[in-house]
């Protein structure tokens, strides 16, 4: 799902950049509130999960990647605006040290996962759960991994309508939606299934663990 440098435009990344900085000064300050040392170990071990996971990746047609992200298992655990830096940082660390993903798009890329993905798992979690636990967890998985999957599409889309040359040729990203929709997002239906069961497992190995450690 990582979009690399050149896809983007200017006009794309540069707003974006202002959006998700000062998103990040606003979670980097309500999780200095949260966070405590019981549940900082924790948090860097499904951080390092999220990391190793978005590192497997299966290349795409149009030079995206299909990948498990442990967005869901994150927030669900963690709450949104944990999750959604602790992903900003994996994401910052993959393009910075090993070329995974741009330094122009990262705030793309943070935005479609980190937050939209973050929030919209917890969204299905705290509407579903009191209906059926595991489901809440699958959905939850699921859906952080296939909408950011869309945002991603839709951007990528997006860009030969927003940067152009004066007789229309794309200036960087050169299919649009009819073409990134269904390439990026039903893969992503696939590897969904996939997170929402690391979701559901994650979710429940933390709970026992933190329950055998009050004990």
């Amino acid at each position: 799902m990582h979009i690399p440098d050149g896809f983007i435009s200017p006009q794309t990344y540069l707003p974006a950049y202002a959006l998700a900085a000062g998103l990040w000064g606003y979670a980097a300050r309500r999780v200095h509130r949260q966070l405590d040392a019981d549940t900082l170990p924790f948090v860097a071990a499904y951080t390092a999960l999220a990391f190793v996971l978005m590192m497997v990746a299966l290349p795409l047609p149009g030079g995206t990647t299909a990948h498990a992200a442990g967005i869901g298992l994150l927030a669900v655990c963690f709450g949104g605006w944990m999750a959604f830096l602790a992903i900003s940082l994996v994401l910052a660390m993959q393009a910075l040290l090993f070329g995974d993903g741009g330094i122009t798009a990262l705030p793309i890329n943070a935005l479609a996962m980190g937050l939209v993905g973050s929030f919209c798992a917890l969204a299905a979690w705290k509407l579903l759960t009191r209906l059926h636990e595991t489901l809440a967890l699958f959905l939850a998985g699921w859906l952080s991994i296939v909408v950011p999957a869309a945002l991603v599409a839709v951007v990528l889309g997006m860009q030969p309508a927003i940067a152009h040359d004066a007789q229309g040729a794309p200036l960087f990203f050169p299919f649009g939606l009819s073409i990134t929709l269904p390439a990026v997002v039903l893969p992503h239906v696939l590897v969904g299934i996939a997170e929402g069961v690391l979701t559901v497992l994650g979710y429940r190995y933390l709970t026992r663990l933190r329950s055998r450690l009050a004990a």
